[in-house]
């Protein structure tokens, strides 16, 4: 098992990575997105009231996975809590932080979206090599 500062680095490249929450049945709901790092947290955002949105809110509880932005043998995870939600203008900053890593500039859509912090709970990583 390594840690999160193993696993970090792979959340700092422009990998998309994706994200598991937990439907209001208990289900796992999964899907591909864009992932920041924020100090010792990682970021995503969502726009207000989707169904990741609203399973954030009812159950904080989340995995994140990714693969290598130049070698997909390697892999890195991490399970932690939803902790911090920010939504409106304030959101704004992370969210074209995120979106520069990805895209180079600011993202396009400016309204209705809402930037989450994770905290790392467990993290693992494997970088393979030739």
């Amino acid at each position: 098992m390594t840690d999160w500062n193993d696993a970090k680095p792979f959340f700092e490249t422009d990998a998309v990575a994706h994200l598991a929450t937990l439907m209001k049945d208990g289900s796992p709901h999964s899907i591909p997105l864009w992932v920041g790092v924020d100090g010792d947290r990682l970021m995503i955002f969502t726009e207000i009231d989707t169904l990741k949105d609203r399973n954030l809110r009812r159950d904080p509880r989340v995995a994140i996975s990714v693969t290598g932005a130049d070698n997909p043998y390697s892999m890195a995870f991490v399970r932690g809590e939803a902790v911090r939600r920010i939504d409106g203008d304030a959101a704004l900053p992370y969210i074209d932080r995120i979106s520069a890593l990805y895209t180079g500039g600011p993202y396009g859509m400016r309204t209705g979206l809402a930037v989450w912090f994770i905290e790392p709970r467990k993290a693992w990583s494997r970088t393979y090599e030739d």
